[in-house]
């Protein structure tokens, strides 16, 4: 049967098989997304920004936590540190005008909504978890806007990323990955002459001093070590 098939045409039925089996998986993530979310607006530090996020009429607000079908839903979480990062650039839109810029560990796509709503050139949005990168499209669709380019891989184990502006909301939550990100940063500014600003409400692997309340949030400009 095989036999049938020339290599060129094989290949494209297996592309046209996969792209038409990622587009019904984008599709129930979507209409997932959509049924367990809530468009919320009003209640963080960016008013303007329309998100879908879990809020506590949200099934899986108290659900148990073993029949939520993904990887855990930090997407649908707006963070403090995303908060103050975003807010950061809508009050200060020359800082990414006319710049690439990288959302790492994008989330929600909060930041990188922010990155373009102030004129960058370029937005990507990264994280390792797909169903933030559909969540990032619907918020980008939610705001009136043209969705970033949204990747899923470790791009920290890429060479350092060529872009102006590297934006980081609440990564420095565990010691490990903290190290990691404080080596790949220094290299893509040593490389690049990136610019790095990170928003956190304290963290410990962060500031380097204990937080109990999470209750507050800064943005700060990074700067290796020497």
């Amino acid at each position: 049967m095989f036999g049938l098939f020339k290599s060129s045409t094989w290949s494209r039925c297996v592309k046209g098989s996969f792209t038409a089996f990622r587009r019904r998986c984008v599709s129930h993530s979507r209409r997932f997304i959509g049924e367990n979310t809530e468009v919320v607006g009003e209640q963080s530090l960016t008013p303007e920004l329309r998100l879908r996020l879990f809020t506590p009429s949200c099934r899986f607000w108290t659900e148990r936590p073993e029949l939520w079908p993904y990887e855990d839903p930090y997407w649908a979480i707006y963070w403090p540190g995303g908060q103050a990062l975003s807010r950061f650039l809508l009050d200060h839109p020359a800082v990414c005008r006319g710049q690439t810029v990288l959302d790492l560990g994008s989330g929600c796509g909060a930041s990188a909504i922010a990155a373009i709503l102030c004129g960058a050139a370029h937005v990507v949005a990264n994280d390792i978890d797909p169903m933030a990168a559909v969540a990032t499209h619907m918020n980008s669709e939610l705001n009136g806007l043209q969705p970033p380019v949204c990747l899923t891989h470790n791009i920290m184990g890429s060479p350092p990323a060529a872009f102006h502006l590297i934006l980081l909301g609440d990564m420095f939550y565990d010691q490990s990955l903290a190290t990691s990100l404080h080596s790949w940063l220094n290299r893509c500014m040593e490389t690049h002459g990136t610019k790095v600003l990170i928003g956190d409400p304290g963290r410990a692997q962060f500031e380097e001093e204990e937080n109990y309340g999470l209750s507050c949030s800064g943005v700060w400009s990074y700067t290796p070590e020497l």
